[in-house]
């Protein structure tokens, strides 16, 4: 695998994973009833939204800042 694809890939699930963690955490803290499992689809959906976007911030800082 190309060095590039490889850093690009590192790069982006770094990013979906720190944005799955803060989407959950602000998910619990400020957007659910504590215990709400009918809203699976939401919180998915809103998690996501939170990772995708993440992921995509953390590559473009990593292609910027590499040297």
């Amino acid at each position: 695998m190309p060095c590039m694809i490889r850093f690009m890939l590192t790069r982006l699930a770094t990013g979906f994973a720190i944005g799955c963690a803060v989407g959950f955490f602000v998910w619990q803290n400020g957007f659910a009833v504590p215990g709400a499992i009918e809203n699976y689809l939401a919180q998915a959906l809103f998690i996501y939204l939170f990772a995708s976007t993440i992921s995509m911030g953390y590559l473009a800082t990593a292609l910027l800042l590499e040297e």
